[in-house]
């Protein structure tokens, strides 16, 4: 009797996910990652001939992945999908996985006490073992972006010079080919474990902050309670990532840990999604100093596209970002990282670049300056810094 009861439950239980990953879960990713502006796209003449002769179009940070989005289908929500990518001509997508988000997400002071990416993992029908796992979310996540490379001959992960090289020259042939890189936000999807900073980069991982929105085992968080520095264990991490030629992303760290890890190595550092402070003030933004420091060692800035980050969701105001931080360390370390798939309101999804060239070019950027802002910066980067 006892045995039934308990079966009967469990299948309420499947039942009850199923339908919700059937009728909500679509729902729920239109609801948090809405566009502001609506299709068709309103693109200048000058600004689709400009924006047609890139390249290399390059975004160093999406969430996507928090999603149970099949990447090979064109969508109409959300902002990523394989199909968009291409008719966007963008050539290469940073993806990155997120594990832990706090209750009432804020700016400013969050815990580590709460987690509302649980019931979106349960919600979504992810696989038991991701459900109170932040390691397994990571690597399920690590999995869904391998399945959709798999079943789609234009899509790849990329994770050595080799592969990119090899990418580099099947896109310069078919512009239908779109490369992918993968990383991590906030160290505690390695739960406390040396060893699971191996197994994320066996899977493909090549990324990672130490931080995200709270203070972890790695150290504080800019939006954390204590905002310390590098914990031992987040040396540790740091350490073994740059033996591995693996990205330090200090997007969300705290003040310290950025000093911390500037103290600690002389590597490159990025920040894949932020604003400046000297444009729009914020917890979440780099200030000039941060700025000079990731210039001075070849890193890159990507500037994110959401209200906290440039002050306004506005394609304006991202450029006027891009061009505070041209002006202040050189076009060579501006980049896009728009935090589509963030749970963020943008302007526009992955088909509308060409807008923000049009800004772009409003705010007095050269053509030149543009190719090198909107892809070629982090084209160069990878080519220098990814493993052998």
């Amino acid at each position: 009797m006892v045995k039934k009861i308990i079966l009967g439950l469990f299948l309420l239980i499947i039942i009850g996910v199923t339908i919700v990953v059937v009728f909500v879960a679509d729902k729920v990713d239109t609801d948090f990652n809405p566009t502001i502006l609506e299709k068709p796209y309103a693109f200048t003449d000058r600004s689709v001939e400009l924006y047609n002769s890139l390249e290399f179009v390059a975004d160093l940070h999406c969430d996507a992945l928090m999603w149970q989005r099949n990447m090979n289908t064109e969508h109409d929500f959300g902002h990523v999908d394989i199909p968009r990518l291409q008719k966007g001509n963008v050539a290469f997508q940073a993806f990155t996985m997120v594990t832990k988000s706090p209750d009432n997400l804020n700016f400013d002071n969050n815990g580590s006490d709460s987690d509302r990416i649980t019931n979106l993992v349960i919600g979504q029908g992810r696989p038991l073992y991701a459900w109170f796992s932040l390691f397994g979310r990571a690597k399920y996540q690590c999995k869904q972006l391998q399945k959709a490379a798999k079943k789609n001959e234009y899509f790849r992960l990329v994770g050595t010079k080799t592969d990119f090289q090899e990418f580099l020259k099947d896109r310069k042939k078919d512009k239908r080919h779109v490369g992918a890189f993968l990383g991590a936000e906030g160290g505690h999807c390695l739960e406390g474990k040396i060893e699971n900073l191996g197994k994320l980069y066996d899977m493909g991982m090549r990324m990672l902050g130490p931080t995200h929105f709270f203070d972890n085992e790695l150290g504080g968080s800019a939006h954390g309670i204590d905002k310390g520095g590098l914990s031992d264990f987040g040396k540790e991490v740091i350490l073994e990532m740059v033996e591995r030629n693996m990205i330090i992303d200090i997007a969300h760290s705290s003040s310290q840990l950025v000093e911390d890890v500037l103290q600690l190595t002389d590597a490159p550092i990025i920040s894949s999604h932020t604003g400046v402070n000297g444009h729009c003030a914020s917890p979440r933004n780099l200030t000039d100093e941060q700025l000079r420091a990731i210039a001075g060692r070849g890193g890159l800035v990507g500037i994110a596209f959401f209200d906290e980050a440039v002050c306004g969701a506005t394609i304006k105001n991202i450029a006027i970002a891009m061009k505070y931080v041209r002006d202040l360390i050189g076009i060579e370390s501006v980049a896009l990282g728009s935090d589509f798939d963030g749970t963020v309101d943008v302007p526009f999804d992955a088909t509308g670049f060409p807008l923000l060239v049009e800004a772009l070019l409003r705010e007095g950027f050269t053509a030149d300056e543009i190719r090198l802002a909107m892809g070629d910066n982090v084209k160069n980067f990878f080519l220098k810094h990814l493993p052998d």
